[in-house]
């Protein structure tokens, strides 16, 4: 069995050493210098797991958080695997508390994304991956669209970015019953148009409910990338139907660009 990796831990003193000793001392040397430093029964990979989920469940977004995003990362949490934490943290804690965690997440896996080209500047603003090309879908895409599958398990929905115009066609979400499907916006400013109704401006945090059975399109605006989650919606005898592009005329007239 691997020896364990003793945790040196100072904050307690520099920062409470004369105010409160004995916290300080139980600080460093209880809780790292021993708790912490029990990974041979529970790797420290897992502990920083542990120990955010806690503090986000708690609402506890504070400097504390900031310092457990930071060790996580350092004992192997990649920005894939925090943006599935929180969200899965999201559905038992609250959405408001992932939010508040998420803002601090990003600082911290910030330099994750190389790149000085627009799309890289505009994967820094998000916490979820931009994912890869998205070819499997390109025939039915105006533009460049990325996707990246964020969970297949539960509700299945992934992270679909767009370059600036890019949307895809004309579609719809069969289903014999259920179905249809969600999109909530992460970042940057795109659109959404039903058949027959006015488009809708989705900007982050702005949720989306499609409906089985109903043509629609959504991408992003003229002048700017956007990404947004898209789930699906469990249903009976589910599908996708793809039909004709939104054509530019189409686009300029629902006020999109």
């Amino acid at each position: 069995m691997a020896q364990p990796t003793k945790i040196v831990q100072s904050a307690g003193r520099q920062q409470l050493g004369d105010f409160a000793p004995e916290f300080a001392h139980l600080n460093d040397d209880i809780l790292f210098g021993e708790v912490w430093s029990r990974n041979d029964l529970l790797s420290l990979r897992d502990r920083s797991l542990v120990t955010i989920t806690a503090l986000i469940s708690q609402g506890i977004t504070d400097s504390s958080l900031s310092y457990h995003l930071r060790t996580a990362r350092q004992n192997g949490i990649t920005r894939t695997e925090i943006a599935e934490i929180i969200t899965h943290i999201a559905f038992y804690a609250g959405w408001p508390k992932a939010w508040a965690a998420f803002n601090q997440a990003k600082e911290v896996w910030a330099d994750d994304i190389i790149g000085d080209d627009a799309l890289a500047e505009f994967a820094r603003s998000m916490i979820f991956p931009v994912g890869e090309p998205n070819t499997a879908y390109a025939a039915y895409f105006t533009g460049n669209s990325y996707l990246a599958q964020i969970s297949s398990e539960q509700i299945p929905f992934a992270n679909v970015t767009f370059e600036p115009g890019c949307r895809n066609h004309w579609h719809v979400h069969t289903a014999a019953e259920g179905g249809g499907q969600m999109l909530v916006g992460v970042a940057g400013r795109g659109w959404y148009q039903e058949e027959g109704k006015p488009a809708v401006e989705i900007m982050p945090g702005t949720v989306i409910h499609i409906p089985a059975n109903v043509k629609h399109w959504h991408g992003a605006a003229a002048d700017s990338w956007f990404a947004h989650l898209a789930f699906s919606v469990p249903g009976e005898q589910c599908g996708t139907v793809w039909l004709d592009s939104v054509s530019d005329s189409e686009y300029s007239a629902a006020g999109c660009e």
